[in-house]
């Protein structure tokens, strides 16, 4: 589909997210020089800039997260500004929609997340081609899962855009997307590929000030993927509007070092000094993954870890939640040292947890490992666990560095460290060995260790761009 009709667009995006997450993965998406904030923002973002700010309001009560919505929206100053929900439209999506669309002249709201088999048609989302509140992809929430996009969003007017809208020829889509809002509704929009998702931002953004973007990394990728046509454009015809866009890994690298002076390694594929003693033969930092997700892949995917070498340490459920038996790791000296510096902490499955305990379990895994992980390069997994572990370090702010595979972004912390970070339902049965291995490009079965499943062992990952999903 030709889509050439040139938008002029203000060079900053803010996002919000109700989980971190879900602000790493859109961070990554929108491939601009960006930031994640884990707080209150305080200022929008500065031209050529992204700021993704975590809401952290996936288990707050409703009306607690729709006053952070309108607090973050003070903070928008004229600039593209996205709501990224949860693909299965999980969290607090009903009383944020509702405070997300007050103030704006219109939503455009595409759910879809192909690359994740997480489509929507006739405004129902299905799961790899299923309709989502037929599966189980509900199992650990309080309640069952909605019938239509427009069920999750509550009270707020809703209009559904039909694929063949979606996909007609110009003007089609931006001239349906201009009637539904006239007429005080807001579009929700079918959508199975990224092609169109690609249409649906760019129609969108033609509607000009005062409209808002909903919708999950896919929608923050299309639109990554148009201000990246647009910088080349600006930069191509020497306009000076588009010479604040980054376009590549190298610009990248460059702004990131000038807003973060302390961290001055370059972006990309990991290199080996990443894992070497330093010259005064300080040992590497160790490498900890936190698997606070109840997703039964993990364990399969806990399983390679163990298989290339890592060392797993479970923490039963009631240690986690019961202050006077809550456990602590120290993984240079103490429980939880493994040979090759991988260790991997997860809740034990073994007995079924209370979907209402989510918070809870997370506070009390993001304590366990708090003293281990202040000296350690981190792998998070669910945005709930991911947060309250930095929090536990203090770290307020991540710089988006690229995407292992999609969703799990590596980003670098104030202080130089490698956080990368992965929604709990995200990811094949490889993925938490595949980001050991990126992190960690020396990491071998451990001798005695034969690799999973009979395989052989995988080479180093080449991690993804920043916006370009594996």
């Amino acid at each position: 589909m030709s889509r050439t009709t040139r938008t002029v667009l203000p060079p900053r995006v803010f996002a919000l997210a109700d989980d971190l997450s879900g602000a790493a993965e859109v961070a990554a998406a929108l491939g601009l020089r960006g930031r994640i904030l884990l707080g209150p923002a305080t200022a929008p973002p500065r031209d050529g800039e992204s700021v993704v700010l975590d809401l952290d309001t996936r288990q707050l009560p409703p009306a607690d997260a729709a006053s952070a919505v309108r607090a973050a929206l003070a903070y928008t100053d004229g600039g593209v500004v996205l709501k990224k929900i949860d693909s299965l439209l999980r969290g607090n999506l009903a009383a944020e929609a509702v405070a997300y669309v007050t103030g704006a002249r219109g939503v455009v709201i595409a759910p879809a997340l192909p690359v994740a088999g997480r489509t929507v048609r006739e405004g129902v989302v299905n799961l790899h081609g299923t309709a989502l509140h037929t599966t189980d992809a509900w199992r650990a929430e309080p309640g069952a899962a909605p019938v239509s996009v427009g069920a999750a969003l509550g009270g707020i007017p809703t209009r559904v855009v039909p694929l063949a809208t979606v996909r007609a020829p110009e003007p089609a889509l931006h001239d349906r997307l201009r009637a539904v809002v006239a007429e005080g509704y807001h579009p929700v929009c079918d959508a199975e590929t990224d092609t169109d998702l690609d249409a649906i931002a760019e129609a969108a953004l033609r509607l000009g000030p005062g409209i808002r973007l909903m919708g999950t990394g896919g929608l923050a990728a299309a639109l990554g993927r148009r201000l990246a046509q647009v910088a080349q454009v600006d930069l191509a015809a020497g306009a000076g509007a588009g010479a604040g866009l980054p376009g590549g890994d190298a610009d990248r690298s460059t702004q990131a070092d000038r807003h973060h002076p302390t961290g001055t390694e370059t972006p990309g594929p990991a290199r080996a000094d990443d894992v070497s003693p330093a010259p005064d033969g300080t040992p590497p930092r160790p490498l900890l993954v936190v698997v606070g997700t109840a997703e039964p892949t993990a364990v399969a995917q806990i399983a390679q870890l163990v298989a290339a070498g890592a060392r797993h340490v479970p923490l039963p459920a009631h240690t986690l939640t019961d202050h006077s038996t809550r456990p602590t790791l120290n993984i240079r000296t103490g429980v939880g040292r493994a040979p090759n510096g991988v260790t991997v902490v997860s809740i034990d499955g073994t007995q079924a947890v209370d979907p209402g305990a989510a918070r809870g379990l997370a506070v009390g895994l993001a304590h366990a490992v708090a003293e281990a992980a202040h000296e350690s390069d981190l792998v998070l997994t669910g945005g709930e666990t991911a947060r309250r572990v930095l929090d536990a370090l203090a770290i307020r702010e991540l710089l988006p560095l690229d995407q292992i595979h999609h969703g799990a972004v590596r980003s670098r912390t104030p202080d130089g460290r490698r956080v990368v970070t992965r929604p709990g339902s995200y990811g094949d049965t490889d993925s938490l060995l595949r980001i050991a291995r990126a992190l960690r490009p020396g990491l071998a079965p451990h001798p005695g260790l034969a690799p999973p499943f009979g395989q052989p062992a995988a080479p180093p990952v080449q991690p993804a761009p920043l916006g370009e999903p594996t």
